[in-house]
């Protein structure tokens, strides 16, 4: 059984779905690996900035776009906790000498840096 056909007339291209040709609406979009911020960036645009979302969607583009959102947000994350950590004085010695000091600061780092990386890429 034929798992893809077009029909000449029309040109509609149709795949089976279980028991069911369905027609191919949407172009195929390709599949990219998304990370936590283009998860998170995909459940903000699907929410609150519906027309953005449909736009995307429709054009077969927005896989594309959540991953290039991902990969500017996993950039600026890793670029801004190694800058903060450095103005801090934050080493591997503090580590060494009070590992709950650091742990305590490490995670006040990252939560400074998740909120900057929401204002600046997910808005």
């Amino acid at each position: 059984m034929k798992k893809h056909y077009t029909k000449k007339r029309t040109g509609i291209s149709y795949t089976l779905r279980g028991d069911y040709y369905l027609p191919d609406l949407l172009p195929a979009e390709k599949e990219r690996e998304i990370g936590i911020w283009g998860m998170r960036y995909h459940n903000y645009i699907k929410k609150y900035r519906k027309v953005l979302y449909t736009n995307l969607l429709t054009a077969g583009v927005l896989n594309e776009h959540l991953a290039e959102v991902d990969a500017r947000a996993q950039t600026m994350e890793s670029m801004l906790i190694k800058r903060i950590t450095e103005q801090e004085g934050i080493s591997e010695a503090l580590k060494e000498q009070d590992q709950m000091e650091w742990v305590r600061r490490m995670n006040n780092i990252r939560n400074r840096v998740e909120e900057i990386i929401i204002d600046e890429i997910m808005k």
